[in-house]
Parts: C-alpha cells; structure tokens; sequence
C-alpha cells in the first residue's frame, strides 16, 4: 500500500510549524486519517495537537539524521498504524538522508519549501550548497515575511538557477499571497533555425534541454565544448560537453552528450571544439534511457571558454 509523504522543508523560524499547524487544524486535509508527523527541527513555534481538525496525528521527534534508517521509518509509522506522513525537515541536514532511507512504498506527494525573505540572502551566500539541496526537488518556493523592502528579483533569480519548475509564491506578514509573475525567457532562441549557445549559457541550456527533450528533437544547436572519448562508443562518436558547477566545487559534474560525426576519429581527447549538430533523442546504451544524440554537421578546434565550468550565474 503508497504512503503519501508531505514534505516540509526549509530553514530554522522560516514558518514550517506555523505553516503544517494550520494545515493540520484545516478538516480539508485533516478529516481523520491516521497521520505521523514526523518533526526534525524544533524551533521557537511548538505544535499544539489540541487544535488539529482530527485527534489521529502522532508526533515523533527525530534528532539526528542517523536516525532516519528505513526501519525506523517502517517501525514508527506501524506503531500507530498511521496510513500518510507529514514531514518537518531540518534545514541543515542533508535531503539525502531521508530520500535513500524512505522505504520502497512511501511516495513524496508534495514538497514544499519555506525560507524568510529576510535572511534568505545571507543563507544563500554562507551555505550555498543546503539552499541548493532543498531547490532541487521542491515544487513550490514559499518567501514569507515578504515586504516591498525585500527585491525580489534578487529571490527569484536564486531560484531559478537551480529549478525552472517551482512555483514562488510570496506572503507579507499580513498573510497576503502574491504568485511569482516575473518572465523567465530563455537567453537563446529555441525557434530559431540554428539555436545558438552561447559560453555562458552552456549550464542553463544544457538543464534546459534536459527538462525538455521534445522540445529539442530534431532541432539544429551551435555551442562550444570538450571532446571526450568513450570506449564504449564506435570509432565515429565520442561525448561533448562541458563541467558544470550547481552550487560549490563539490559538485562539479560533466554535463555531455553523445555525438556522431564522420572525423570524430580525429578528435583528440579533451579538445575543445564548436559544434553545430542536429538533436535526435533516442534511446542510447550510454545513458541507460531517452536521451539527447547529436548527429554533427560542422566542427572546428576552439580556445577553451573564459570560464571552463559552466554555471547558471
């Protein structure tokens, strides 16, 4: 049987209590399913049980990551016979914590993110890598404490460095909700008969193209990259991309695509070059799946770019 997860994430005092609270007091979501509430980081805000909509939600403290071991999980939910799981994650954990030890039938459901927008800069600027490890998944970016004080540009493009797929929503003290509205438009032309790449774009591209392959398939690119070579590909293929950094060094990883063209045998192991190749996405042994396959038209040697890593900033 699916248990649903309700994933609350975000860092200490940024209204995830206050937030779940009143999700649990609404009859809505509340109506008397027997749920655990499983809350990782305790803050100045404390649940009160006595206001929730249904008596059957049991609440179990868990201080320290090491204790979200798939037994654990599985145990406390059959203690109370609980059907769904509601999820208060500290923020300084690491999500992979919980994500590697769910077990097999717990399913994220939803997974919701809420940062203050007065301290969002800071932790954005001293630990990077955490804001990066919640962006990554969640589904909606909630900035609460929102005033005209606050530039929300600035949040926004936070956000979208890491997800084009959360929502953002902002809520002023008052409890006023404003939908992000900002246009997000792509630096390149997708429509364009050559779509065109370039350096600094290679990151956010290369994501994008990712996210949506169709909208890639059978398109014609011109971008710049490091050839590589792959014993697992015939004579007339190697692989072209570039590393990307997301949010530190730590996490650098090289973002390739394979590539067929008739010189390849020609091309020496970590070259740069430019390319202009047309997209097919197929199947391919490399990738284990779906992916992007190029079938080059042109290249040409290249000067490695200003900034070798490629980044969404």
């Amino acid at each position: 049987m699916e248990v649903p997860v309700y994933l609350f994430t975000g860092f200490l005092e940024s209204g995830k209590t206050t937030f779940i609270q009143g999700t649990l007091e609404d009859k809505r979501f509340n109506a008397g399913e027997r749920t655990l509430l499983l809350v990782c980081e305790e803050g100045e805000v404390e649940y009160d049980p006595t206001r929730f909509s249904a008596p059957q939600v049991f609440l179990k403290t868990v201080d320290d990551p090491e204790e979200l071991t798939r037994d654990n999980l599985t145990a406390w939910l059959k203690e109370h016979n609980c059907r769904r799981v509601v999820v208060e994650y500290n923020g300084m954990w690491q999500l992979s914590s919980l994500f590697q030890n769910l077990p097999k039938n717990w399913v994220i459901y939803q997974e919701f993110l809420f940062i203050d927008s007065n301290t969002f800069l800071n932790y954005n600027a001293n630990m990077r890598s955490l804001v990066v490890d919640k962006l990554n998944t969640c589904e909606m970016v909630v900035f609460n404490r929102y005033t005209e004080a606050v530039d929300k540009l600035s949040l926004h493009k936070i956000v979208r460095g890491t997800s084009r797929r959360a929502d953002i929503a902002y809520e002023t003290p008052e409890g006023e909700v404003q939908f992000d509205d900002i246009e997000d438009p792509l630096p390149f032309d997708v429509n364009a008969p050559v779509i065109e790449i370039e350096d600094e774009d290679y990151a956010l591209w290369y994501r994008d193209l990712a996210e949506n392959m169709d909208t890639y398939d059978g398109k014609t690119v011109c971008f710049k990259g490091r050839a590589v070579r792959n014993r697992q590909l015939p004579a007339d293929a190697f692989v072209i991309g570039r590393e990307v950094m997301t949010c530190c060094v730590d996490d650098i990883t090289f973002a390739g695509m394979v590539a067929h063209f008739s010189g390849a045998i020609a091309v020496k192991q970590d070259e740069w070059v430019t390319v202009t190749a047309t997209v097919n996405m197929q199947e391919h042994k490399l990738y284990g799946r779906r992916g992007p396959v190029l079938r080059v038209q042109s290249l040409q040697k290249s000067d490695p770019p200003a900034q070798p890593v490629a980044t969404f900033y």
